[in-house]
């Protein structure tokens, strides 16, 4: 995994300050793989609870991590009892890894 130890306390810490502490969340995508470069940082935002506006909390927590991670780009999939679940969701899951 490509994320420092700050890293990931950073995005634990916004994805607990915008979802609550019961929010779980998971890296996926190409941060995942050791001997990969650059690219984006991916999360998957698993809530229990069903949210009423979740392209707003993704837009939310997508823009607080990336200012902990000075700037760098950050994409967030929302999980909620009351979404659709994608394929997308599926893939994040089994190949992410829980932070």
């Amino acid at each position: 995994m490509r994320l420092s130890i700050e890293q990931v306390a950073a995005i634990r810490r916004e994805v607990s300050l915008t979802a609550g502490d019961s929010a779980r969340v998971w890296l996926f995508g190409s941060r995942v793989l050791d001997d990969a470069r650059g690219g984006d940082i991916d999360l998957l935002l698993e809530l229990d609870e069903s949210v009423a506006e979740p392209a707003q909390l993704s837009a939310r927590l997508a823009a607080r991590v990336s200012r902990c991670l000075y700037g760098r780009k950050v994409d967030v999939l929302v999980q909620a009892p009351n979404l659709l679940r994608l394929p997308i969701h599926a893939i994040a899951r089994a190949e992410g890894v829980r932070l």
